[in-house]
């Protein structure tokens, strides 16, 4: 299969009720989730969106905690669903493996870019070519006037100021897509690739909202975060050089060009670290909720795949809205056969 996305600008939301996907008894169904900050203002969206205009006994209380943490209590068993940017992989995987005697069920939701943005008055537009900001993020260019710097961006008066590099301090999904891209294009960085890793420079912060605080609070400074976290707040974004040699403006149709003709694996795995296609933006991933093989509880499980289903339908819009890159109809059905198998006690 082949995951492509159209993003059509300027959709007005607009959702009533479906009939279908509501809670089966009509009895209060509360459910609980927690993870990736990445997607979740797509996801506070959605889920208001669906109690109060598609079924209100269905109610679910998301924790934005992090991919990190929302993996780990997916795999303990303290929530109904997990949520992250990283596919759930490794030491994580053999774990769920071993405590529920089945592979884990993870199934994407919608894409998003990871943008570099940055705090410089009088700066509104930014070039990154990839030697400058493998340079930032190890620590080798180290002030905003830097010749490197200062030739990709000519006719602008880049201040003799230092570079404070602001990212991740908690395990993060933003993080492993982030980390992804570096790894793969910079050639002397040094900490791998993970939802935490050893960071060679800069400043941590809390979440995407933590990040963006960091930023936007601090004159020099530059990290990484989801893309509508920097729209929601207004901070500037880096135009950052993609494989092909352009240089990209972060936007949800630049993302969407990251996936177009990739194949999506049977698990829905997808990484794409650094894309082929010249229009597109250079750093973008998708994000999973990850459900369980197996729910005791019927109506629980059968409200949940009713949201998660609306979610990818009628809920579209709030995606596009919202500025990230939707699931395409071949993925959706994909996602919806994924969600048949899951069996009830």
């Amino acid at each position: 299969m082949i995951l492509s996305a159209i993003i059509t600008a300027g959709i007005v939301v607009a959702c009533g009720p479906q009939g279908d996907g509501g809670s089966p008894t009509g009895q209060a169904i509360n459910i609980t989730g927690a993870g990736a900050t990445f997607p979740a203002p797509l996801y506070q969206n959605w889920f208001t969106t669906y109690a109060q205009e598609v079924d209100p006994n269905v109610q679910i209380s998301y924790q934005s905690v992090g991919s990190g943490a929302g993996l780990e209590q997916y795999i303990n068993g303290t929530v109904d669903f997990g949520a992250s940017d990283a596919p759930i992989s490794g030491d994580r995987l053999k774990s769920f493996k071993e405590r529920y005697n089945a592979d884990p069920i993870q199934v994407p939701m919608a894409g998003g870019a990871v943008v570099f943005a940055y705090n410089l008055p009088g700066i509104d537009e930014l070039k990154l070519p990839r030697e400058v900001y493998c340079g930032i993020v190890t620590g080798k260019i180290t002030r905003w006037n830097d010749p490197k710097l200062v030739a990709a961006n000519p006719g602008k008066t880049l201040p003799d100021k230092p570079i404070t590099f602001a990212h991740r301090s908690d395990g993060s999904g933003t993080t492993f897509i982030f980390v992804n891209h570096i790894n793969t294009v910079c050639p002397d960085w040094p900490a791998g690739v993970g939802t935490s890793v050893n960071w060679p420079v800069g400043v941590g912060g809390q979440g995407n909202e933590g990040v963006a605080a960091q930023i936007q609070q601090n004159e020099g400074t530059i990290g990484y975060v989801e893309y509508a976290y920097a729209k929601l707040n207004d901070l500037p974004r880096a135009l950052v050089e993609n494989k092909a040699g352009n240089f990209i403006y972060p936007s949800p149709e630049a993302a969407s060009k990251t996936f177009e003709g990739v194949p999506v694996p049977e698990d829905f795995a997808l990484l794409v670290p650094d894309p082929e296609n010249p229009e597109a933006f250079p750093i973008a991933g998708l994000t999973w909720i990850l459900v369980y093989p197996k729910y005791e509880d019927a109506k629980k499980w059968e409200a949940l795949k009713g949201v998660l289903t609306w979610a990818l339908t009628d809920g579209k819009p709030i995606a596009e809205k919202l500025s990230y890159v939707p699931m395409p109809p071949d993925i959706v059905e994909r996602v919806k056969q994924t969600l048949d198998k899951v069996q009830t006690a």
